[in-house]
């Protein structure tokens, strides 16, 4: 399996031409080019030709290129379908999943529509239902004509919908944060958390990126690229952290070691699921590098 890095994913508004230019040149995981929330209505249909015309183009190099549709009963989601099938895009985020129809059903679409397998599909969790049916929508995932392989979180639409408020700490929020990652880990899915509001607000922000990444999540979604220096170095595996990596690796591989399930390093006991850990922690790094 080819392990990406997803520390970081910028929101694009598809009507602004000039920021998916940009897009080439972020030191950005992912690009996620948006059609849906941060498009006016009378722009839909401009910036649908933009993004797809932009995808087709090409240059994002190493980034990953996610196109955020509107919901296909929208009056707008038939026509961003036909478009995003054949665009060359990595995946299609899909806004409000809230059941395990909806992946099935807009699979179909795809499908229907002539899409490569290549293309898959990202997930927005953020609506109360989908809290509740989690472990059901990823589990959809065991099907490959699902096409799902992540998750995003919409912490805002989140908020919206059951009246939390996002507070620092995010307490009303941490039970279905964990829920969703849970689920996500359950089905080898990735899971990346939702955005920060305020662009002013550093520390706050900084503090944010921390809980989820010591919540488990992959990367984190953003809005603006001056989060992007910040988010990419708390998500990304420190050079403490590859050093003691490789030993974990090194030791298991000594030839003494080759039948023991637990052995002794550095004063305190690590077993050989510590080595499948280190072992994505250094395929991280790799692609990071890379």
């Amino acid at each position: 399996m080819v392990i990406r890095p997803r520390r970081s994913a910028l929101y694009m508004p598809g009507s602004n031409i000039r920021a998916i230019d940009k897009a080439r040149t972020l030191a950005v995981d992912v690009v996620v080019l948006d059609l849906e929330d941060s498009v006016a209505p009378e722009m839909k249909a401009q910036a649908r030709a933009q993004v797809v015309a932009a995808v087709q183009a090409g240059g994002y190099g190493r980034r990953e290129v996610i196109i955020r549709v509107n919901a296909p009963d929208s009056q707008w989601g038939q026509a961003d379908i036909a478009a995003v099938a054949h665009s060359g895009a990595d995946a299609v985020l899909v806004p409000k999943v809230s059941t395990p129809g909806d992946v099935v059903i807009f699979a179909r679409h795809l499908r229907e529509a002539g899409a490569p397998e290549a293309l898959k599909i990202w997930a927005m969790m953020e609506t109360p239902l989908a809290m509740l049916n989690a472990g059901a929508i990823a589990a959809t995932s065991v099907d490959p004509a699902t096409r799902l392989s992540a998750f995003i979180l919409g912490t805002n639409d989140l908020a919206k919908e059951t009246r939390a408020r996002l507070l620092p700490g995010r307490a009303a929020m941490v039970p279905w944060l964990q829920t969703c990652l849970a689920a996500a880990r359950a089905y080898g899915l990735d899971i990346l958390d939702g955005v920060y509001n305020t662009l002013d607000d550093v520390a706050g922000f900084e503090a944010e990126c921390v809980q989820g990444r010591d919540f488990g999540f992959d990367g984190k979604t953003l809005i603006h690229p001056s989060q992007l220096t910040l988010c990419n170095r708390i998500f990304a595996p420190s050079s403490d952290e590859v050093a003691q990596a490789r030993e974990v690796i090194g030791v298991f591989e000594l030839a003494e070691n080759a039948d023991k399930g637990a052995v002794q390093l550095g004063g305190r006991m690590v077993e050989r699921l510590h080595a499948d850990m280190a072992r994505r922690v250094l395929a991280i790094a790799d692609a990071m590098a890379g």
